[in-house]
């Protein structure tokens, strides 16, 4: 170890970290550095039992990458984005003497490899499980909190943020459209800032939802900026993980009525109660809606440039991570449009 080095807990250097990081990215990104960092702490602290950062070498980063490749069964895609999350820390580290300066350069011999595939996720909310997702809270559950998270993701194909960053003036039932706002300074920033701000167009259908939700079930309250959330709790507006877990909760087939892939008795599985449905092996999260929302879309016939605007996301994005048509819808839809010529 350099005599250089000050001596710093791992929990105490993330924390300096994220606190360093504030002003330069969205909290949705900050949030995204802690649950990729919150793994690397705990196998110092509960693993290794390292107290000090300053003793970190190439075979400890080597030995973490092994165990949190088994503890978490994680694919090669994300666990090389959590190695690559841990990479840009240590090199920060490294900049205030917490860690010998090159040892983020370790990094370069643990990545793991990918291929095409392994670069693209799968998990996707597909259209037959939404619509009987949908047709199950249309009926049971209509205008009710989780009903309204899901008609106006599933139709407009939004960020959890966006979703979240919502307010009752956002909404214009006249003209059938939702206003996406990037409002940092009260707490309510798009992921990419001012240029994710549009209007969305709504159906119908949706419309009658937040309506129903505005007037019979929404709890009448501001948040601490004296806004009034389209989306609330009883204390305010929703955050990101009550979000989150409404979906966990209401995307497992159990909720609504289909049989469990996995065969599973919903009286004996442990995503059965509130803690543990995010453990449901089937269900997805609000990003998988959106994939599967964008997907829908196209497989429609509507134009990529038109869902490229609508979802605020690059065409080169859109056909590496969000199309999740197969080739063949792909080709039939192609030989729509140039049948005849």
């Amino acid at each position: 170890m350099s005599e250089e080095l000050e001596p710093i807990s791992p929990a105490a250097a993330k924390e300096m970290y994220l606190e360093a990081r504030k002003q330069e990215v969205s909290q949705s990104t900050l949030d995204g550095y802690h649950y990729r960092l919150k793994h690397f702490i705990r196998w110092c602290e509960d693993v290794e039992a390292i107290e000090n950062l300053n003793n970190l070498s190439g075979r400890d980063l080597q030995r973490f990458k092994t165990w949190r490749r088994d503890d978490g069964d994680l694919k090669p895609i994300t666990l090389r984005g959590q190695l690559d999350a841990l990479r840009i820390f240590i090199r920060w580290c490294g900049s205030i003497d917490a860690v010998e300066q090159d040892l983020h350069e370790k990094f370069e011999a643990l990545m793991p490899q990918l291929n095409k595939t392994d670069e693209q996720s799968e998990s996707i909310l597909d259209i037959d499980q939404a619509q009987s997702l949908l047709e199950y809270q249309r009926k049971f559950e209509h205008a009710s909190r989780a009903h309204v998270i899901m008609e106006i993701l599933w139709h407009t194909g939004i960020r959890l943020g966006s979703l979240r960053s919502l307010d009752l003036e956002d909404y214009d039932g006249d003209a059938e459209r939702l206003t996406i706002r990037h409002r940092p300074e009260t707490d309510t920033p798009l992921k990419n800032g001012k240029e994710g701000e549009r209007i969305v167009a709504l159906s119908a259908e949706v419309c009658r939802s937040i309506e129903d939700w505005r007037d019979h079930n929404r709890h009448d309250v501001e948040d601490e900026y004296g806004r009034e959330p389209l989306l609330t709790s009883r204390n305010g507006r929703m955050n990101h993980t009550s979000i989150r877990d409404a979906i966990y909760r209401i995307t497992r087939p159990c909720y609504y009525g289909d049989d469990c892939p996995k065969s599973r008795d919903p009286d004996e599985c442990e995503a059965g109660e509130y803690s543990g449905y995010s453990k449901c092996p089937v269900n997805v999260s609000p990003h998988d809606i959106r994939r599967g929302s964008i997907t829908h879309f196209l497989t429609e016939d509507v134009p990529e440039k038109v869902v490229s605007d609508r979802m605020n996301v690059g065409q080169d994005v859109l056909d590496k991570h969000y199309d999740k048509r197969d080739e063949e819808v792909k080709v039939e839809q192609r030989r729509n449009y140039i049948s005849g010529i």
